[in-house]
């Protein structure tokens, strides 16, 4: 089955008829009053098992399909509220933490929310050690162990950790997707050969969860339809149902929503934002993601080791021309590795493109002749990044040569540890700063054989003191004292790294005057639709 692009209104059995390939052969001319109406790329879509799925776009539907103990609220940013919990505490031993679940709060299917089904999910999700599992794995849960350190009694979850940590860290890990609470009656019964329900649940033919709405059905780069749940602990959320259509170029979906096919349109270009200026049917909605794009560089070459010629290759980056033309409404300038909306993230950015001071520091560096082959994924953003950054480190003596390949081949290269320069994102895992601490500036087995895995260790950078600072932060229970060692970890780490962070991406979301509510979750959360109005 193939979305057209323009059809006539037909309401909300037709958006549903959509899905089972039934519909006729032309869109809505107005999206159906009860219905939100989405055109987004979603060809990422793994899983929707809630604890499997950790690409973006499936990480939307589980935002709003599931709940955790602990939940973002997307009208107050980075604000932990009570989820599926109304409470809870650390003991003084700083490793048992009790949650009290909230009384009445019901699953989708009529089933009484319990501490027994958070003990169950949380142990569900390190036993089926999908991808994300590794978040819940770092507080010493294996699936040996996790069902004597996550039980339950009556209404009162307790969670054992195997050391002290600071409780924030914990917290936050909690509101990711894979600690998403399911309704372990309706699993079980659709379990198959002990699989904890996964076949069942991660096609997404079905749901178990708590959240505003269910899944109603779901086609693999087609798109899916989301009901409200009557059961929410919310109550109604503001609309109705929820349609998603997978549409990945842009230009149709500008298209789409200036003639009023989709209400949200969520992969414009600048270019398409541009073209669609003066027109007072359609809006802008400006927001940051907590994507961040850097240039990093391999340590094994001794040559970058030297902190002159980092620094000279800092000063050699046109960071606010490449934001103010090719990258103008996708990305922001930014200079630190926690991206804004993080505890401690630093928001100053102190560097600039300044060719005669790059060119002074590479005299100082006594590097003479650099050349780099920069390895650049083959995608459009990147390429632009990449030949303005040739041309800038041209201009002050450091030859680049692009090594062009796709994303696969540039991540197997840079893994092994087989680059010389790389321009690379990175995205948070989870809300908590630790999750890119822990990867740019941590690093405890230098050699190849250690298979470290994070960010400095693909560098082959020994951060040195940057380690224990990594260690002690994530244990660190006085948040102001956290926050103020996340920023001086930053400091030190941008002024003497191989890594060069530049941008931080920026969302330019597209939606129809009347819509009002959306959120797409900016730096820390995913998208959320059970807000939205029109």
């Amino acid at each position: 089955m193939k979305f057209e692009p323009s059809l006539r209104r037909v309401g909300a059995i037709a958006v549903a008829s959509l899905m089972l390939g039934t519909a006729p052969a032309a869109l809505f001319a107005e999206t159906p009053a009860d219905t939100l109406v989405i055109a987004d790329a979603i060809d990422d879509i793994v899983s929707l098992d809630p604890h499997e799925a950790y690409e973006f776009s499936g990480l939307d539907v589980v935002n709003n399909v599931y709940d955790g103990l602990i939940e973002l609220d997307p009208t107050k940013p980075g604000e932990l509220v009570p989820g599926l919990a109304e409470s809870w505490s650390v003991a003084d031993d700083g490793v048992t933490y009790t949650f009290k679940m909230k009384a009445d709060v019901k699953f989708a299917s009529g089933n009484p929310v319990r501490a027994e089904d958070a003990a169950y999910s949380l142990q569900r999700a390190v036993k089926l050690n999908k991808t994300p599992a590794f978040i819940l794995n770092q507080f010493g849960w294996t699936a040996e162990n996790v069902d004597q350190m996550v039980t339950f009694d009556g209404d009162t979850l307790t969670i054992k950790t195997d050391k002290k940590y600071a409780p924030t860290f914990l917290y936050n890990c909690l509101t990711a997707g894979v600690a998403s609470i399911v309704d372990k009656a309706l699993v079980e019964a659709n379990a198959v050969d002990g699989d904890f329900g996964y076949a069942w649940l991660a096609t997404g033919n079905a749901s178990a969860g708590s959240g505003s709405y269910v899944i109603k059905s779901y086609k693999p780069k087609e798109g899916y339809i989301l009901e409200a749940n009557p059961n929410s602990w919310r109550g109604a959320p503001g609309l109705a149902k929820v349609f998603m259509r997978h549409v990945p170029e842009a230009a149709t979906q500008r298209l789409q929503l200036e003639k009023g096919d989709i209400d949200v349109a969520r992969e414009l270009t600048p270019v398409d934002i541009e073209g669609m200026a003066g027109n007072a049917d359609v809006k802008i909605q400006p927001d940051v993601g907590g994507q961040i794009f850097y240039l990093s560089f391999n340590q094994k070459n001794e040559v970058y080791k030297n902190e002159k010629y980092l620094d000279a290759m800092r000063w050699a980056i046109d960071y606010q021309g490449l934001v103010d033309t090719v990258l103008k409404g996708t990305m922001v300038t930014h200079q630190a590795f926690l991206p804004k909306g993080y505890l401690g993230a630093l928001e100053d950015t102190p560097y600039s493109f300044d060719p005669e001071k790059a060119k002074a520091l590479l005299a100082e560096s006594g590097v003479t002749d650099p050349k780099i082959v920069l390895d650049v994924r083959n995608a459009t953003d990147r390429m632009e990044m990449a030949q303005s950054i040739q041309n800038t480190f041209g201009q002050v003596g450091i030859t680049v040569e692009l090594n062009i390949g796709d994303g696969a081949e540039q991540l197997k290269r840079y893994r092994a540890r087989q680059h010389d320069g790389t321009l690379q994102s990175w995205g948070p895992d989870y809300p908590d700063p630790q999750t890119n601490a822990g990867s740019f500036a941590w690093n405890n087995d230098n050699t190849d054989e250690g298979a470290v895995g994070t960010l400095a260790w693909r560098n082959a950078y020994d951060p040195g003191p940057l380690n224990g600072m990594v260690e002690a932060a994530v244990a660190e229970g006085d948040a102001a004292k956290r926050k103020a060692m996340y920023e001086e970890m930053q400091t030190i780490h941008r002024e003497t790294s191989p890594f060069i962070v530049m941008f931080q991406i920026g969302y330019q979301t597209g939606m129809r005057a009347n819509v009002n509510g959306f959120s797409t979750g900016s730096a820390i959360d995913s998208a959320a639709y059970w807000t939205v109005t029109k």
